[in-house]
């Protein structure tokens, strides 16, 4: 539980607002409670930036915006909405995702308000994420059935302008704005305890944070190098948290104790819960296997924070796994079978929902077929110039070393405990598909069909795979009032002066998952709990 209310003689200090992590929406969310006329303190873990700096820097937002009519798309909130809806299902009412519809464009010129850079150059193919010389893509799946039977596809994925992966030059800006209106940041802050008063009512907060100086200077250089680095090695290596679970526990060694009242409220953005391997094994377990996309701040401790002064949680079995069959853009052309050799998935669709399907309903096994001419034109599709290099090594990794090869179906099926004569009858009718031109059940693409003849080559593309690691990301978190973003209770009531954003939230991608929505909504939300803290009265 959280401790009571210590008096006014104790507090070590007195701010209006106090935002737990300063990711993407904690950023958000300071930034606006400081337009507010607050007073505003961050209690930040690390170094800032969280996931979003790790990431693509891939906003999700549409409705018209200048890229989007720059790259001569057109597109409407309405029409947003219509595809959302198919992704998101009921996660949020209606008016909510009507709402972040209709704000999108408002967002993202509030975003480069904030000195965030955008680009209009759209990318001619279909990928899982753009090389450094397009900027707006379709990051889901917009484009195919049957989401392009509701809405008009429009690209939506708009990756901020930088190279590489440019979490940083997304999330560095807010920062930036945000110290810049005077926002206090406790930098190597962990929290520990919400702190309450008699009704339950979060009144401030306790931390344990490192003073600076050399000790403090050595820890910001070390955890943000590692950071840095591990937004590639962690999809491969996913105990590389150990790493910084040792660095932790050194500076809660050092850390000093502080409590600080917040007059307005605290507001949570310490990401999900990825790293924490107990909670996935508790609340996902068919997920324990994928490798942990993120930082090691996504350990739950916001969450579990709530939880403990009696928040309501939502959705913790919802995990977002990313198994991109494209790049190489040639394997869409190879069928996607499970255990038992039956195709389960259009190969053309976005990653996390292709991993939904081979997770939630085929017990996480995912076999790609195809032949030898796809296993040498695949080659080709991984060029650096239609791919990132951190696209390309993953897939030749696969190519040569996660690929099984046999002159017959059957043989090949053997390779993978899978019953040759299904995966023959799965063949056979793959085929007829690709020679007759018919209409796949599945809805892929006829162009994206071919007949595939012997030798023929299975790469392992399950969740657990060693040679193909499968990134994941969890979508759960505290239940919020979805006007206001305070945080709710078990029977419904609000927890007067706790909010919570981003990951740490229910939200809008907290059900189906495409490239660019969680830090949409990470902004959405941040500053929806920034505001609505600002507009309080002081308590």
């Amino acid at each position: 539980m959280g401790i009571n209310d210590i008096g006014d003689n104790s507090w070590d200090d007195e701010v209006d607002v106090i935002v737990v992590g300063f990711g993407g929406a904690g950023a958000c969310a300071a930034i606006e409670a400081a337009d507010g006329g607050d007073k505003v303190m961050v209690v930040e873990r690390f170094c800032g930036g969280g996931a979003t700096r790790m990431s693509g820097g891939v906003i999700y937002t549409g409705g018209g915006t200048w890229c989007q009519k720059e790259a001569g798309f057109e597109d409407t909130p309405e029409n947003m909405f219509n595809y959302l809806k198919q992704e998101t299902q009921d996660i949020v009412k209606d008016s909510t995702l009507k709402d972040f519809c209709e704000k999108s464009t408002g967002n993202l010129e509030w975003l480069e308000k904030q000195g965030v850079p955008f680009a209009s150059s759209f990318c001619p193919y279909k990928t899982s994420y753009p090389i450094d010389k397009y900027f707006l893509y379709y990051s889901g799946n917009e484009s195919f059935p049957p989401y392009n039977s509701k809405a008009t596809p429009a690209p939506r994925g708009h990756r901020a302008k930088g190279k590489g992966m440019p979490g940083g030059v997304f999330v560095n800006p807010l920062i930036d704005s945000a110290v810049k209106k005077g926002v206090d940041v406790r930098c190597h802050a962990k929290a520990k305890r919400l702190i309450t008063d008699d009704k339950g009512n979060v009144t401030g907060l306790e931390f344990s944070a490192i003073p600076k100086g050399g000790f403090f200077a050595m820890m910001n250089k070390l955890t943000d190098t590692l950071a840095y680095y591990s937004r590639y090695a962690i999809i491969a290596t996913p105990h590389i948290e150990n790493i910084f679970k040792v660095l932790s526990s050194l500076w809660q060694l050092r850390g000093r104790t502080t409590r600080v009242r917040a007059r307005k409220g605290v507001i949570l953005s310490t990401g999900g819960f990825v790293f924490n391997r107990k909670m996935i094994a508790e609340y996902a377990p068919k997920y324990l296997t994928g490798a942990t996309l993120g930082t090691i701040g996504d350990d739950g401790s916001g969450i579990k924070m709530g939880l403990r002064i009696g928040a309501a949680a939502g959705n913790m079995d919802r995990v977002s796994a990313w198994r991109f069959i494209n790049p190489p853009i040639s394997f869409v052309k190879g069928m996607l079978v499970n255990r038992k050799g039956n195709r389960f998935s259009n190969e053309q669709f976005y990653g996390a929902k292709t991993s939904e399907k081979m997770v939630e309903e085929n017990g996480g096994a995912g076999i790609l077929i195809i032949d030898s001419e796809i296993w040498k034109k695949a080659h080709g599709d991984l060029r650096l110039d239609r791919v990132q290099w951190f696209q390309a090594v993953p897939n030749f990794i696969s190519l040569y070393l996660n690929d099984k090869k046999a002159n017959t179906i059957e043989k090949l099926a053997v390779k993978h405990d899978i019953p040759p004569e299904n995966l023959r009858r799965t063949l056979e009718s793959y085929n007829a598909l690709a020679e007759n031109n018919g209409d796949d059940q599945l809805g892929k693409s006829k162009d994206f069909f071919k007949v595939l003849k012997p030798p023929y080559h299975a790469i392992d593309c399950s969740i657990g795979s060693l040679l193909y690691s499968c990134a994941t990301i969890t979508l759960g978190g505290l239940v919020v009032n979805e006007e206001t973003g305070e945080v709710k209770r078990e029977d419904g009531s609000v927890i007067s002066g706790l909010y919570a954003a981003g990951r740490t939230a229910v939200g809008i991608t907290s059900n189906g998952y495409v490239s660019g929505l969680s830090i949409a909504d990470a902004v959405y939300s941040g500053r929806r709990a920034g505001n609505h803290a600002a507009a309080k009265s002081c308590e």
